[in-house]
């Protein structure tokens, strides 16, 4: 069974930082893209950053690139989202995802879904 789980969330002040963390069990995640999606009350769900599990390669939205930073862990199976410099607009909660093939940012293409961790920035 295939199982993304999300931690790493909490309260921060404004320019702060958060990592959050998306342990992936139940598959390997070769051939994988891994995202970052998030979703503030009352908006849609939105993309932030996705990487490759087989390349590395990396994707950022607009709204993230500069502050926010996804990597991913090999050995622990684990994909990391470093989040800087964080604004009040980036409170939301934040989903990992998976999807096999290319790149996008297509919701419904996205295979797996995590249950999503709080974010909440104050100014």
């Amino acid at each position: 069974q295939v199982q993304l789980v999300e931690s790493g969330g909490g309260l921060v002040q404004a320019g702060g930082s958060l990592r959050l963390s998306c342990a992936a069990s139940g598959r390997t995640f070769s051939g994988y893209i891994m995202s970052w999606f998030r979703q503030a009350p009352g908006k849609a769900r939105e993309p932030a950053a996705g990487i490759s599990w087989s390349s590395g390669k990396t994707y950022y939205t607009e709204a993230v690139k500069g502050r926010f930073t996804i990597s991913r862990d090999d050995a622990k199976n684990t994909v990391y989202l470093q989040m800087n410099s964080l604004k009040p607009e980036d409170t939301a909660v934040y989903y990992c995802a998976a999807k096999r093939g290319t790149a996008n940012w297509i919701i419904h293409e996205y295979d797996y879904w995590g249950q999503g961790t709080q974010v909440t920035v104050s100014s």
